[in-house]
């Protein structure tokens, strides 16, 4: 098992990419390490790897998007985020402050199986 697994810190990659793939990348640390816990993320999202962000408190990354690419919100943009992966934090990663904890960023996304739900994002109506 390695340092970041025995600390039990988790990070997961995503991003915002929009119609156009223009994508904008974001990381989250999540207390608690679990072997499979990906697996169980991707089993829950739309379409293999899509979520909702607003709807199970992930930061959007929709802000951060418009001002890199210079443009405010247009009809390239929609509801959803796109999980990259979930990896054992790193050491320059171990003194960041948490966001919440792997159980429970788990247990939002199986409430939403099933039910995700666009009209919880702002660009729902994009």
């Amino acid at each position: 098992m390695s340092e970041q697994e025995q600390v039990g810190l988790s990070v997961l990659e995503y991003l915002y990419r929009d119609a156009g793939n223009f994508k904008t990348h974001g990381a989250l640390l999540l207390s608690g390490y679990e072997v499979g816990a990906e697996a169980a993320m991707l089993g829950c999202l739309d379409w293999g790897r899509q979520f909702v962000a607003e709807q199970i408190g992930v930061p959007s990354l929709c802000e951060a998007h418009w001002a890199a690419v210079g443009d405010g919100p247009s009809d390239l943009d929609h509801a959803y985020h796109e999980l990259s992966c979930l990896r054992p934090a790193n050491p320059n990663e171990l003194h960041s402050t948490a966001h919440g904890t792997l159980d429970a960023l788990l247990g939002r996304m199986r409430a939403a199986k099933g039910r995700w739900d666009v009209r919880l994002s702002p660009n729902c109506e994009l």
